[in-house]
C-alpha cells in the first residue's frame, strides 16, 4: 500500500485502535490479540491501529513491539489495513517505524515524543527523521507536547511525500481550522480526542469527518451506528446516543487519570473479549465503576 493509498484509507470511514491483550502476568498474549482482531475486523472499520495509544504503546518494550504488529498484520491480511503506532524518542520511533514496515504494516501513526518540550524546529526534525527512515505512509499525531503549527506541517509536507495524515488530539478549534485551511487536501485529517464521538459533529463541520473510535473495542455495532449518524447528519440518533451512552460514559472515564484506556479494557471484558489488565502506570477500573459501565452497555448494544 503506497502512502497515497494510506491517505485514501484515512479519508473516509471509521477508524479504531484495538487494545493490546496481556495475560494475568502482564505479558503479551498473541492468541488473545489475534482472536480480538478477528472479532473486530468484520464490523467495518476502515483501518485498525495496532499498538496505538489505546493499545498501550507507551508501555511496550522494543522486543514486544514487532510481534504485536506482525500478529495484527497476519491476522487482518486481506481484511482491513493495519496502521502501527510509533513514538517516543526519535531513534526509538525510527526503530518502531522500521519494524512496522518490515512486519507488513501499511503505515504508522507517529505519536508524541513524550516528556520534554520541543520547538517547532525540533519537532520538524523529529518527524522528518522518521519519515525518511521508511517508505510507507506517516500520520502525525498532534497531541501533548507534540503540537504542530500549520507552517511547520507545510514545510514537512514539501520535503516528505510520505507524510499523508494529521490526527488532532488537542481540540483547539481555531488551530484545527488553520491547519485545514492551510494544508487543504494535501493531508487526510483525523479527529483523535479521547472518546472522539463527542466531538465528531464539530470536527466534521471543520472538514474533518473521519475519527477514531475507542469504544469500537467493545460496542462495535453502536460505534458504527454513531459514525453513520454523523456521516448522514442524523442529529436525532447522535443526540440519543450521546444522552444514553456517551455522556454518562464520560463521567466514568473522567473519575481517574488514565481511565481513557482502562475503561476500554473493562468494556471488552464485559462483552466477553477480555484483554487482561492494563499495565502500570495505568490502573484498572474499580468494581463499582465496572458495574456502572455494564449498565450503560446494556442500553445500547444487544
Amino acid at each position: 500500500m503506497s502512502p497515497q493509498d494510506v491517505k485514501s484509507v484515512m479519508s473516509s470511514g471509521l477508524l479504531s485502535f484495538p487494545v493490546t491483550d496481556f495475560d494475568a502476568q502482564g505479558n503479551f498474549n498473541a492468541k488473545g490479540y489475534a482472536e480480538r482482531l478477528e472479532w473486530l475486523a468484520p464490523y467495518g472499520a476502515s483501518a485498525l491501529f495496532a499498538a496505538g495509544g489505546t493499545g498501550e504503546f507507551f508501555s511496550l518494550t522494543a522486543d514486544e513491539y514487532p510481534a504485536i504488529i506482525k500478529t495484527a498484520v497476519d491476522t487482518c491480511k486481506g481484511k482491513v489495513p493495519i496502521i502501527a503506532g510509533a513514538g517516543g524518542p526519535t531513534r526509538f520511533a525510527i526503530q518502531c517505524a522500521q519494524a512496522a514496515e518490515a512486519a507488513g504494516a501499511h503505515g504508522i501513526l507517529l505519536m508524541p515524543h513524550y516528556m520534554t518540550e520541543a520547538s517547532q524546529e525540533g519537532l520538524a526534525a523529529h518527524v522528518e527523521a522518521v519519515c525518511k527512515s521508511v517508505k510507507f505512509g506517516v500520520i502525525i499525531y498532534n497531541r501533548g507536547v507534540s503540537r504542530f503549527s500549520p507552517e511547520t506541517v507545510a514545510k514537512l509536507c514539501e520535503r516528505n511525500p510520505n507524510l499523508v495524515g494529521f490526527k488532532d488530539g488537542v481540540g483547539d478549534i481555531e488551530a484545527m481550522s488553520a491547519m485545514y485551511l492551510t494544508m487543504g487536501d494535501r493531508l487526510a485529517y483525523l479527529g483523535g480526542l479521547p472518546t472522539a464521538e463527542v466531538y465528531a459533529a464539530a470536527y466534521k463541520a471543520l472538514g474533518t469527518p473521519v475519527y477514531s473510535s475507542a469504544v469500537f473495542n467493545f460496542i462495535p455495532k453502536t460505534a458504527i451506528r454513531f459514525y453513520e449518524a454523523v456521516r448522514t447528519d442524523d442529529h436525532a440518533t447522535q443526540h440519543q446516543l450521546l444522552k444514553d451512552f456517551f455522556m454518562p460514559y464520560l463521567k466514568i472515564r473522567n473519575r481517574s487519570a488514565g481511565y481513557a484506556v482502562s475503561i476500554i479494557k473493562a468494556g471488552a471484558k464485559l462483552v466477553g473479549h477480555d484483554a487482561g489488565p492494563v499495565r502500570a502506570p495505568l490502573a484498572d477500573l474499580k468494581p463499582e465503576e465496572v458495574d456502572m459501565l455494564a449498565a450503560l452497555i446494556k442500553k445500547v448494544e444487544a
